[in-house]
């Protein structure tokens, strides 16, 4: 069987930078980097299962509900909460570098999938303005099967879904949860901090 790479999206292919995000979009909540610190761990809650951003990842919630929700418990408004919702697809850039790495491994002959907790919304919005996404093999989205990393069963899926043999699978993330989660199911992992060094362990590792 032909050996397979999966891609997270946010953070790794895409821009992800949410303090910049915040200061930008809302800077009278976030004046400087520790209050933008402080309102994103109010407004993302670290995505942890159950959480309000985590129900929208898993298409349980809308936008307006989720502004609602995330105003009542932060105490910003729900105009300003909404802007930072709406600020989020075109913040998620695609990252040359990241880009680069992808099409190398493609054209390396493995089969190319990609894994993320996004939103069907966003994942909408990924799609229409980055035409790359077209090479992938094929990709799960959170938001449009309901589960959600790190999950095991988000990982099962992709596992039957995509054909993948664990052994010759390495998937690429940024968050240590869900290298583990893969590993859990035999496939090779590694963290993403920049393309350069997600290549350079690609390498050791023998997939390149």
């Amino acid at each position: 069987m032909t050996p397979a790479v999966v891609f997270d999206f946010g953070a790794v292919l895409f821009q992800w930078q949410p303090l910049r995000l915040l200061q930008d979009t809302v800077p009278e909540l976030a004046p400087d980097e520790p209050s933008a610190r402080a309102l994103a761990a109010r407004i993302f809650e670290s995505f942890t299962p159950a959480s309000d951003w985590a129900l929208f990842d898993l298409g349980q919630l809308d936008e307006a509900a989720l502004a609602t929700r995330i105003a009542r418990r932060t105490g910003a408004t729900e105009p300003q909460v909404r802007k930072v919702i709406d600020a989020i697809p075109p913040h998620l850039v695609a990252q040359p570098a990241s880009v680069a790495l992808f099409r190398e491994l493609r054209a390396a002959g493995h089969r190319m999938y990609f894994l993320s907790n996004m939103p069907a919304p966003y994942a909408d919005s990924l799609e229409r303005h980055n035409p790359f996404i077209a090479e992938f093999d094929d990709g799960i989205f959170s938001g449009r099967v309901g589960l959600m990393k790190p999950g095991a069963p988000i990982f099962q899926l992709a596992q039957r879904r995509f054909n993948l043999a664990p052994e010759l699978t390495v998937f690429i993330d940024d968050h240590t949860g869900n290298i583990d989660a893969a590993r859990a199911l035999g496939w090779q992992g590694v963290q993403f901090e920049s393309a350069a060094q997600c290549a350079g362990e690609l390498r050791a590792l023998g997939w390149r």
